[in-house]
């Protein structure tokens, strides 16, 4: 049995990333209510496995879990990409003509704005987890108010879908990270199955400091699928850059990163594992 570490409650996406990640496995969660106790769970327990969104093809990258992940000191092992949607329901004896507020997190509120614009007279309610929404309904029996969140949590509480596939953008996937303790990683993921590696650095505040390490990824034939970067806290205008290269070459891409550390300041491999 594998211990999974989670943000929200079960039935959230998180429960869902995992469970098709770890397809035909038993699970057992951790249910966390930060991103911060999530790997936390890994600092106090290295058997317990981290699954934790990182970015959205709508809202974005998750900021402060690239922040997070960088302090933890945990190992990205695999990734998994998600296909958003979003249902609204309620308590089975209530109706449209019943319901009068949606709760939901602040990211699916705003990932069905306009369909919520269509339903004008219905009051939006910022809360900390789609599936958390959906418990708080049915354990409280709180009616007049429906959930936003996906259409399995909504069974699993218990709940009436008024309506599925209500996201506004059906081309919505969120990508998790799988997160281990450096100690179990290689149980978790064979070096030599790996095709994909997260990378974060620094660079001196120099003209074409950026391109000189580009410029060498290329050289070497890795390709860059995702940049992103981060002001240093306490260094003006400094940044961090969290970058994902793909390689077909172990050997290669390894030489590349030997080849831009000179170029770089604390450089940080975040994980190898293979690109889902």
């Amino acid at each position: 049995m594998k211990r999974i570490a989670i943000q929200g409650e079960t039935g959230s996406f998180h429960d869902i990333a995992a469970h098709q990640y770890y397809r035909d496995e038993q699970l057992q969660l951790i249910c966390c209510a930060t991103f911060e106790q999530v790997f936390d769970s890994v600092r106090q327990d290295p058997t317990v496995i981290a699954m934790v969104a990182i970015e959205n093809t709508i809202a974005g990258s998750l900021l402060h879990n690239y922040e997070l992940l960088r302090e933890s000191g945990t190992t990205v092992v695999g990734e998994h990409k998600l296909h958003i949607t979003h249902c609204i329901c309620c308590l089975p004896d209530d109706t449209w003509d019943t319901i009068s507020e949606v709760h939901s997190h602040p990211v699916a509120l705003m990932q069905t704005r306009h369909y919520l614009e269509r339903h004008s007279r219905l009051r939006a309610v910022e809360a900390a987890d789609t599936a958390g929404s959906a418990k708080m309904i049915a354990e409280g029996q709180h009616h007049g108010w429906a959930a936003i969140c996906h259409a399995e949590a909504a069974r699993l509480y218990g709940l009436k879908v008024l309506e599925d596939g209500i996201e506004d953008n059906k081309h919505n996937y969120t990508r998790f990270l799988v997160c281990s303790a450096p100690q179990k990683a290689d149980m978790l993921r064979p070096l030599t199955q790996t095709n994909k590696a997260s990378i974060v650095f620094a660079l001196p505040h120099e003209e074409g400091s950026l391109s000189a390490v580009l410029a060498i990824l290329s050289f070497y034939k890795i390709n860059l699928t995702k940049i992103q970067s981060l002001p240093i806290i306490g260094r003006e205008w400094e940044y961090l850059f969290y970058v994902d290269v793909t390689y077909t070459d172990l050997t290669r891409y390894r030489q590349a990163v030997d080849a831009i550390i000179p170029l770089t300041r604390d450089l940080t491999i975040l994980g190898e594992y293979s690109n889902s």
